[in-house]
């Protein structure tokens, strides 16, 4: 028998322990992505007063300040302390909270709003200027020459005050590419912070966003900053797209409230998130505070929290299909990809309705503190079918089919007097209890 090799060891026969990657985690090719490394700019403060609804009084800017820092947010943005009076005041007024994230001011890359917003109180100025052909056209009416000058000079005075800076483009994926690299690279040697994306008209796709951000990691050493408007419902898949691509920072307002129909949402996109990388998003962000907030918000502009908002919608976690419910209460795993619970929330089985399935009548019976066997149950369900074949269902509806139910099959039967009749007997004993 051939001796085995020195230092040869046996393959153990027991299988490997083996450690599922979270396939909904960040793409191992994607080696520049911070999918587990962003940073959220809160912009309800700022995008959000664009919203049609939109009317903050300084106290209700101070107290979704203190909620939105309460959440975790990393920044606030707020609006621009040249666009009225009380916004300057405000924007000071916040300034003065001593929250831990930091504020932030958008203005227009022009000296004049540069000067009125380092005296604010704000720890940086997001900076912007239409680079595209539209803009360029239509808005401001100046050249890329000019663009970048005016830049230099704005970018150079607010570092001089020893506070962060962000340049951006507006309408950014219907620029020219080579204006844009050219900018951005000459805005990063002089040191700003962050460049900044915009897709103003919510145009771009996925893929757009990915190839954008990859070749603008290229010519950056700064960190890139995202803002997806979502006309064409790419918010969501913009940002996170983005963040694979190797962008750090994301624009987000509640409910996604902004011009138009608004930005990318701060709850879908916790939703998008924590898919990818839960204890990532634990640790930095007070998830269960989520609800509270969107309602917040959506009492100061005045419109409803949609049924099927991410995680707060009142549908969000609801299962009502029979064989959704019956998994459901097997494992939850089976229809839900995020747990309630990491909201504060909880799910609900909706079994008033004709699509109910035995099991989750099986479950209601025992939250009733009842006892029916699978048999009983399943022919209690085909009774609450036949109802709810003609008309809708309350949870009372149920209830009562239930319970009458019960009360039928547990009530003992009464022995008849001598050649009485045992069925009548019966009935004439339930007669008398429901007396």
């Amino acid at each position: 028998m051939t001796p085995e090799p020195e230092g040869y060891k046996k393959v153990s026969e027991e299988n490997p322990k083996h450690i599922q990657a979270n396939p909904y985690g960040p793409n191992p090719s994607d080696y520049l992505s911070n999918v587990s490394n962003f940073q959220l700019i809160e912009s309800t403060l700022r995008e959000g007063e664009q919203f049609a609804n939109s009317f903050f009084t300084t106290e209700k800017k101070l107290e979704i300040a203190k909620a939105l820092d309460d959440f975790g947010v990393d920044y606030i943005e707020l609006t621009s302390p040249v666009a009225s009076e009380q916004s300057r005041a405000d924007c000071e007024a916040i300034c003065k909270l001593g929250l831990k994230a930091k504020i932030l001011t958008h203005i227009r890359c022009h000296m004049d709003d540069a000067k009125v917003a380092v005296e604010t109180g704000v720890d940086g100025v997001d900076v912007v200027i239409g680079t595209s052909q539209f803009l360029r056209q239509y808005s401001h009416g100046k050249d890329m020459s000019y663009i970048t000058n005016q830049a230099i000079e704005v970018i150079e005075f607010v570092k001089s005050k020893g506070i962060e800076i962000r340049f951006s483009s507006e309408d950014s994926f219907r620029s020219d590419l080579v204006d844009l690299l050219n900018i951005y690279r000459t805005v990063d040697k002089i040191g700003v912070n962050r460049v900044g994306i915009a897709d103003t008209v919510g145009c771009a796709n996925p893929r757009q966003v990915y190839e954008l951000v990859r070749t603008l990691k290229t010519v950056v050493h700064c960190d890139i900053e995202c803002h997806f408007h979502n006309d064409t419902g790419c918010s969501i898949a913009n940002a996170y797209t983005a963040l694979e691509g190797g962008a750090r920072l994301i624009d987000v307002s509640v409910l996604g409230i902004g011009e138009r129909n608004g930005i990318t949402p701060l709850g879908g996109l916790m939703a998008r998130m924590i898919a990818a990388d839960r204890e990532y998003v634990l640790s930095k962000y007070k998830l269960h505070k989520l609800r509270d907030l969107e309602t917040l918000v959506a009492d100061a502009v005045q419109v409803n929290i949609p049924f099927n908002n991410p995680i707060t919608g009142f549908c969000a976690f609801t299962h009502k299909a029979g064989i959704h419910a019956k998994a459901i209460l097997a494992n939850p795993s089976t229809y839900e990809i995020l747990k309630p619970s990491d909201f504060g929330l909880t799910r609900y089985i909706h079994f008033a309705n004709r699509l109910t399935g035995w099991n989750a009548i099986k479950s209601r019976v025992d939250q009733l503190n009842l006892h029916l066997t699978d048999t009983q149950c399943k022919e209690v369900t085909a009774k609450i079918k036949r109802l709810g074949d003609i008309r809708p269902l309350n949870i009372d509806d149920v209830d009562s089919i239930i319970k009458d139910f019960h009360a039928d099959v547990t009530t003992p039967a009464l022995r008849p007097a001598e050649g009485g009749d045992v069925e009548e007997a019966h009935l004439d004993a339930i007669k008398k209890r429901k007396l």
